[in-house]
Formats: structure tokens, C-alpha cells, sequence
């Protein structure tokens, strides 16, 4: 089914005319009044999850449908020896092989619960172009092919019923060209292609870093680009909207504008003010979120913003050869995120038949064990006049979290709520005892420390804490044990 030229201008008429009737109005200056939430500012950490199609090879990563389709590439080596040449069977034949037979939602929403996440982002349409949902804007959908099911709606509904904040990420935009290397040779993608066909437009791939790479996308493309993220948040009503990164083309900013206006003041009449994140400069900064991809930054910024990172190093898909975090190092990157004014959202990669791997459960129960232990110095609060100390340095920017941080038990990471500041270890201390420079003795020389008295000293999960106010810091002794962060509330007068 391709839609009509008549449901197309209704469509786009429908969305001139929220705008129109505002608060919020298709340009930058009005877009700039959009502040995050108290809603997002709260929930601190959130789970991503990548599935579709591109895994039920369980091979290469999610770029499995782009890479097939190159010559020499892994992927396309290993689609040949599988599935054989790519005119006899191209990456639409894997549609009917992804049947998830034990896709259970419930069990995932409460499994992200449980690791502590307040919100949840499902992937509604990754670059393959494949929606995991029911459209009215294409057949090539879960709920018509592939497991014949409403994937997001029913992970929409599991998410409301565990209390989670349900939001949606779309990567539509890379699909003008995703698909692009299966015109080079004899391959399926070399059939006519017209819109609503699953392949199209497969245009050329240029320099993904260029804003005004040509081809560049037609008025076509970003029309149906616009009418599916509406159609996104028609239907689902997302607390949050993510994009991934190739929206900073410049021909996409007329719609990019149009979507936020759209949004926004759809969701206004919902009662609630929503989120979009987006990558480098996509959105104008101040008029939505920006999300650093796996990656984090060096300190306190004055806007609230997100890292999407994944449990696995090396893809956001299952495959069988991921290579994944250790519990540990998430926590602490989470902890330094949090002091400094950012969110965490956490990838996981379910297989292909639905279920969450044994690697991934491990990990999300160790973080929903701290959490659950520790996250009155994560929820609700607020940076405080530093991030932390420590000989630890962050390596700031995109594409770092390869790099293994070697954090000590001098490494502490402050946030605050109420009349409290929260001093988190990130590593702990072999004999219970820790050093924080930053809150040392009023009469130290010197003193640049905090200038207030503290009154106590204990741990959220209730373990008792030794301390004193000495020259050069507060000590602080507690039960030695674990792997995880040691956290510390101050109380302060």
C-alpha cells in the first residue's frame, strides 16, 4: 500500500494548522522557550533498546542492512555464505525470518524497571526503514509482516503499566541513503523504486559530515519524513522523541522546525511538555536536548542534556559477538553524568526471538541493585557548585566510552537535593576509608572548601559512617566490600 496524494495534503494541511493555532510557532526564537521538564530533569536514567530486522542475523551490528550491501564488507560476505546472492535474497528476505517468538513486553518493561530506569526509549524506525509499529504510511511494518504484531504499541502500554515514561527514537532520516550500495551491483535494492517502497529513495552516500552533501533530500522525502514522526506522536504520545544524527542537514531545518512546533504544542494539549534530543547541532541549542553520543563531557553544564550509550561496546544490536560494559563502569559513568546536569540512557540489545540475553540481564540487575541501594543521590537531584574531585580526568566528546576510565577511591562525584550534598566514591576503598578534599576542616589552610558545618554523615542504604573534619579532608570510614561506588549523604546546617 502506498498512501494517496489526498491523505499526504490532509495530512500536512492538519499539522500547518496545530502550528498555527500555537502556543509555540515553526521558528527558532519561539522554539527557544522550550525548557526540559521537571519530569526528565528527575528521572536521571533511562533504557534504549534496538531491535528489528537488522538482528536476526545476529551478525556485524545495526548498520548489518546498509554493510550487506557493500562488496568486500563483512556483512556482505557472511549475508552470501548464509543466505546467498543478493538478487535472490536481499535484506526484505529477512523480514519473514524475524517472527519473535518470545517477545514478551511486559517482561521487558519490568526487567527496566527493576534495573532502575524512569523511562524508556524503543527504536520506532532504525535507518532500514522498517517500522516497528502499524502505519498508516506503509505495509513494510511489524504489525503486517515479519511477527505480525504492534511491537512499539504494546511496549508503549507494558511501559505505562511499570510506571515508566514511554518515549520513541526515529532514525528515518539516514534511510535517504542507507540502502544506497545495493544499486552498485546485481542486488534487490536495484529494483524500480517508488515512494512508500521499503528500499526507497536509496540515494548516494557522501560525506556524512557535510550539511549540504547532494543529492540532498527532496521536499518527497522530508514530507514523509515529517508525516511519520507525527504519526509517532499521534499515536503514541511520547514523553520524549530522540533522532538520531543526520537531521543536521540543512534541508531538513524548515522541517525540523515545523515537527518541534508540531509537537510541542500537541503534547501541551495533553498537559505535559515533551522532550526532543537530538545530536551535534541539529536543533538550535536551547530549543531541545542535546545528546552526546556514547560519549560524556568534562563539566557542569548549564543546560540539562543525555548520553546514549549501550551496554555493549561494539554494537547497539545483539550479535553474537558483542563485547560487553561491565556493570561497574556504567555506574560510575552515570554518576558523573548526573553531577553534571546530564542523563544516562542506557542501551540494550534484545536477540532476534525477542528475549534479553543472560550478558544484559547481569548488568541491569547489578545497576537496579545499586540504584535501588543508592538512588536518593541519583533521582531528583541537582548539580551542586562542582561535579566532583579526583586525579581521574574525563575525556570529553562523542564516541569516548571505549576508552576504559581507571577511576580511584579519590574520584567523588557530588550532587545535591534539599539541605543535602552527595559524595559518591567511584571506586571503593579496600579498607572502608576515603579522603574528600573538597569538604576539609574550616580552619584548613587555604580553605576553599564548603563553608557551611556538616551535622551528620550516613550512607543511603542505611550502613553507618565514621567521620571527622580534618586539614586535609573529610574522613570517612565505612564496611568495606563490593565493586560498586560508595555513596555518602551530607547533612548540611
Amino acid at each position: 500500500m502506498t498512501y494517496t496524494e489526498g491523505f499526504r495534503q490532509a495530512e500536512l494541511k492538519r499539522i500547518r494548522r496545530i502550528i498555527d493555532e500555537g502556543p509555540y510557532a515553526a521558528d527558532w526564537d519561539s522554539l527557544a522557550r522550550w525548557e526540559a521538564p521537571a519530569w526528565y530533569r528527575d528521572a536521571k536514567f533511562g533504557i534504549f533498546t534496538h531491535w528489528g530486522v537488522y538482528t536476526v542475523p545476529e551478525f556485524d551490528n545495526e548498520w548489518y542492512p546498509r554493510n550487506m550491501y557493500i562488496r568486500g564488507e563483512r556483512a556482505f560476505i557472511h549475508h552470501e555464505e548464509t543466505y546467498g546472492p543478493h538478487k535472490d535474497f536481499g535484506y526484505k528476505d529477512l523480514i519473514p525470518l524475524f517472527k519473535a517468538p518470545r517477545f514478551d513486553a511486559d517482561d521487558w518493561a519490568e526487567t527496566f524497571k527493576n534495573a532502575g530506569a524512569r523511562y524508556y526509549v524503543s527504536v520506532a524506525e532504525h535507518h532500514d526503514g522498517f517500522q516497528m509499529y502499524k502505519s498508516a504510511l506503509s505495509d513494510w511494518n511489524a504489525a503486517e509482516m515479519g511477527p505480525h504484531r504492534d511491537v512499539i504499541g504494546e511496549l508503549t502500554a507494558a511501559a505505562e503499566r511499570q510506571g515508566l515514561y514511554n518515549c520513541l527514537s526515529s532514525h528515518r532520516a539516514e534511510h535517504w541513503w542507507f540502502m544506497s550500495h545495493g544499486r552498485e551491483f546485481d542486488s534487490d535494492v536495484c529494483e524500480p523504486l517508488r515512494r512508500g517502497d521499503f528500499y526507497w529513495p536509496a540515494m548516494p552516500e557522501r560525506d556524512f559530515s557535510d550539511r549540504r552533501s547532494a543529492p540532498e533530500p527532496t521536499p518527497e522525502f522530508l514530507d514523509d519524513w515529517l508525516l511519520r514522526t507525527a504519526e509517532l506522536a499521534d499515536r503514541f504520545h511520547p514523553r520524549m522523541i530522540y533522532f538520531d544524527w543526520w537531521i543536521q542537514h540543512e534541508a531538513f531545518v524548515p522541517y525540523l522546525t515545523r515537527f518541534a512546533a508540531y509537537y510541542y504544542n500537541m503534547s501541551l494539549r495533553l498537559g505535559y511538555t515533551p522532550v526532543i534530543s537530538y545530536k551535534h547541532d541539529g536543533f538550535l541549542y536551547g530549543t531541545a536536548l542535546s545528546d552526546v553520543e556514547r560519549g560524556q563531557l568534562s563539566d557542569i553544564q548549564a543546560s540539562p542534556w543525555q548520553t546514549d550509550t549501550a551496554c555493549a561496546l561494539n554494537s547497539w544490536c545483539y550479535t553474537r559477538e558483542n563485547v560487553y560494559r561491565e556493570a561497574e563502569d556504567i555506574v560510575c559513568d552515570l554518576l558523573d553524568i548526573v553531577s553534571k546536569n546530564g542523563n544516562l540512557l542506557l542501551n540494550v540489545g534484545p536477540r532476534a526471538d525477542g528475549t534479553i540475553g543472560a550478558e544484559e540481564r547481569l548488568i541491569l540487575g547489578k545497576i537496579g541493585a545499586f540504584l535501588k541501594a543508592n538512588g536518593e543521590a541519583v533521582y531528583g537531584t541537582r548539580p551542586w557548585r562542582v561535579f566532583g574531585e579526583g586525579p581521574t580526568q574525563i575525556q570529553s566528546g562523542f564516541f569516548t566510552d571505549g576508552v576504559k576510565k581507571e577511576f580511584t577511591s579519590r574520584d567523588f562525584r557530588f550532587t545535591r537535593k534539599g539541605s543535602s550534598v552527595y559524595a559518591a566514591a567511584l571506586r571503593p576503598d579496600p579498607q572502608g576509608e576515603y579522603c574528600c578534599r573538597t569538604f576539609r576542616a574550616l580552619n584548613a589552610p587555604a580553605f576553599d572548601g564548603l563553608h557551611r558545618d556538616i551535622l551528620r554523615v550516613t550512607r543511603p542504604d542505611g550502613q553507618p559512617v565514621h567521620w571527622e573534619r580534618r586539614e586535609d579532608g573529610l574522613i570517612l570510614r565505612t564496611a568495606a566490600g563490593g565493586a560498586m561506588p560508595v555513596v555518602f549523604r551530607l547533612e548540611l546546617a
